[in-house]
């Protein structure tokens, strides 16, 4: 029975591909800032109602639809985020961004496309497969505090709860035909750091006169690298980097005030707040010690995301029936964040990787740049798979 559906969603696949192939190209044309997302989340709502798919809105632009297949307990949820970057896009394509600064350039526009071909292909075949697929297309993924945290919130993981939830996204760094999965830890959770280093400022030849707010936050910078270096597990992977040091204006002037900053991101969970303590006692010490006043906020970001190792298994299992065991690789430990986290931290959650790469073709720009494109012959892949898991036990 399993083959035979398989077959039939391929076919489907491929006979949308066209249809769907047009459908990235609308949104990677027409896209929008995060928590923004009102015309796509109106273009996502229409191609929902021309399916025959009940929806309802939530956090404002988010859209939860809902396909009822043969009786049973079984709920699936099937995510895709809808947002854009501020990133004015450089590819000379036909589909290029038509929104001055704005850019698809993490493969939003392809998530949303596969979730909307796979939800056809769902909805066409429902008297085929068991259970309930929860279609979540979401708000809000690249800016904190995360579309995913607002939706379940709002209640998005209730009426029906999902037993399970899966999330693709592009991987342009792995070729055209191929999946990859991961068990266990996947991405790295992302804690944003602001610091202001305050004192009193006066001229650069008389410094005993003054608070050396440079010097202060040169230190500081320097200190913190010992938060990894000194107190994590080595064999858990953890970075802190400050990115941004301002201060002063002349050559001088010893300024009153210097600004900082800069990311945190670990794998593991206990040892995020327990760095966020030797982080505070830094900062404290490093205060007392030079008289200076230092304000920190910690702003707390996304957790780690996590996949279930039964439900991923699951999943490599699936999609190597789909294209291939030979096409189906181990995706790379990662410090980037994804907001699909909040939800792999509630339920069981596999996050996998399509490949969208093309070597032959110069595809080869990485997401979050101003000439990342997708192979468009992924998109045929991503639509069947995502139907696949989600039709399959």
């Amino acid at each position: 029975m399993e083959v035979i559906l398989k077959e039939k969603i391929k076919t489907l696949a491929s006979r949308y591909f066209e249809k769907y192939r047009q459908v990235r190209r609308h949104l990677h044309a027409h896209p929008e800032l995060s928590y923004q997302e009102y015309n796509t989340s109106i273009f996502v709502q229409d191609k929902l109602r021309e399916l025959g798919i009940p929806f309802t809105v939530m956090a404002e632009t988010g859209v939860v639809g809902i396909i009822q297949g043969r009786s049973s307990n079984r709920v699936i949820a099937l995510r895709a985020d809808m947002d854009a970057l501020p990133i004015q896009e450089e590819n000379n394509v036909p589909y290029a961004s038509t929104v001055t600064g704005v850019m698809h350039a993490c493969g939003h526009d392809v998530h949303t496309t596969c979730l909307l071909g796979a939800a056809e292909i769902l909805n066409e075949l429902k008297s085929e497969w068991d259970g309930t697929i929860k279609l979540i297309f979401q708000p809000g993924e690249e800016k904190n505090p995360g579309g995913a945290s607002i939706l379940i919130k709002e209640g998005v993981l209730e009426s029906p709860a999902p037993q399970a939830i899966y999330g693709l996204h592009v991987h342009p760094l792995l070729e055209t035909g191929k999946l990859s999965f991961r068990s266990g830890k996947v991405m790295a959770s992302a804690d944003e750091l602001y610091i202001t280093i305050k004192g009193k400022g006066g001229h650069a030849a008389s410094p005993h006169q003054t608070t050396d707010t440079i010097l202060t936050a040169s230190h500081l910078v320097v200190a913190l690298q010992q938060v990894v270096s000194r107190n994590n597990d080595p064999f858990s992977p953890s970075v802190l980097s400050i990115c941004s040091f301002q201060g002063g204006h002349t050559t001088n002037v010893i300024p009153s005030e210097v600004n900082l900053k800069g990311t945190f991101r670990a794998m593991d969970e206990a040892w995020r707040f327990e760095a966020h303590k030797r982080i505070t006692e830094i900062v404290e010490n490093l205060a007392k010690a030079n008289r200076a006043e230092i304000e920190l906020k910690i702003d707390i970001g996304y957790p780690t995301v996590y996949n279930n190792p039964a439900l991923c298994n699951h999943a490599r299992i699936l999609g190597e029936e789909f294209i291939g065991t030979s096409n189906v690789e181990e995706t790379e430990l990662r410090m980037g964040a994804e907001d699909f986290g909040y939800y792999s931290q509630k339920i069981p959650g596999c996050f996998f990787r399509l490949g969208t790469g093309s070597k032959q073709m110069g595809i080869t720009s990485g997401v979050h740049t101003p000439r990342f494109d997708i192979d468009e012959r992924a998109i045929e892949i991503g639509i069947g798979i995502m139907a696949f898991i989600g039709a399959t036990k």
